[in-house]
């Protein structure tokens, strides 16, 4: 798979799919990407286009070769093919499968249901507090808990330092925009002694990415896919109003 496996897997599990892209929406805070067969996937918006765009326009373009943009390193390009991915596997026919394989219905819950915290170190990479199910009162439980963010807030640390942090973790949360950025791949090397989660509508619901060291995937599926393309246009703010919640566990699948 090279030096981009995480990326590889995702690709590789659209080989064989006839389904096209019929739009791409820019929102505000999202980028979106309806698929030929209705499904819609996002992805957060992630700043840079100092860079020529690898591809035109991807709407009309088979899906493989639009998801294929994630790689671009003009941002809003990585942006439209992370959304083309998650619309591809982000959908309630690939969770009911999911949940068929694992005999059990997939939980809604926060990204942190059932796990032990007492006494962990936990790195968040993103400013997630507040965000999938995840809060201050929760992660008092911990030992020690680290947020870091590429734009830090006060008592943040900069996303430099998880070079030295996530190595020394026990439980790493990390932002599903951290595909779009191309840093994805680094922080599940820095975290692979950790339990790592991935979370946010940026994430794919895809469980062949657990053998990298995923030990869960907590991600969406946009249910109004008509609102969730005119209410990213017009607002700032959360898809979680236009879809459902999701979490995939390792163990179970």
């Amino acid at each position: 798979m090279g030096n981009r496996p995480y990326y590889d897997v995702l690709l590789s599990g659209m080989n064989d799919s006839d389904l096209t892209v019929k739009k791409i929406v820019h929102g505000i805070s999202w980028t979106a990407a309806v698929l030929s067969n209705g499904n819609a996937g996002v992805a957060m918006h992630t700043e840079g286009e100092t860079r020529p765009r690898r591809q035109g326009t991807l709407e009309g373009m088979p899906v493989l070769q639009a998801a294929e943009s994630v790689l671009s390193w003009n941002m809003e390009e990585a942006n439209e093919g992370m959304a083309v991915i998650n619309a591809f596997y982000n959908s309630r026919e690939n969770l009911a499968r999911y949940e068929i394989e694992s005999g059990q219905k997939l939980p809604v819950g926060g990204a942190l249901d059932g796990i032990d915290l007492k006494g962990k170190t936990l790195a968040m990479v993103g400013h997630l507090l507040g965000h999938s199910g995840i809060k201050e009162d929760l992660l008092s439980q911990c030992k020690e808990y680290y947020v870091l963010e590429r734009e830090p807030r006060e008592g943040d640390y900069p996303d430099s330092a998880c070079e030295y942090i996530l190595p020394q973790s026990d439980i790493v949360i990390i932002t599903g925009s951290a595909s779009m950025n191309k840093t994805m791949p680094r922080l599940l090397k820095l975290a692979e002694n950790a339990e790592v989660i991935l979370t946010g509508p940026s994430v794919p619901m895809c469980p062949e990415l657990f053998p990298l060291g995923i030990t869960r995937l907590y991600g969406v599926v946009i249910e109004d896919v008509d609102a969730m393309c005119r209410g990213i246009v017009e607002a700032k703010g959360s898809v979680n109003r236009y879809s459902g919640r999701f979490c995939l566990d390792r163990e179970t699948l």
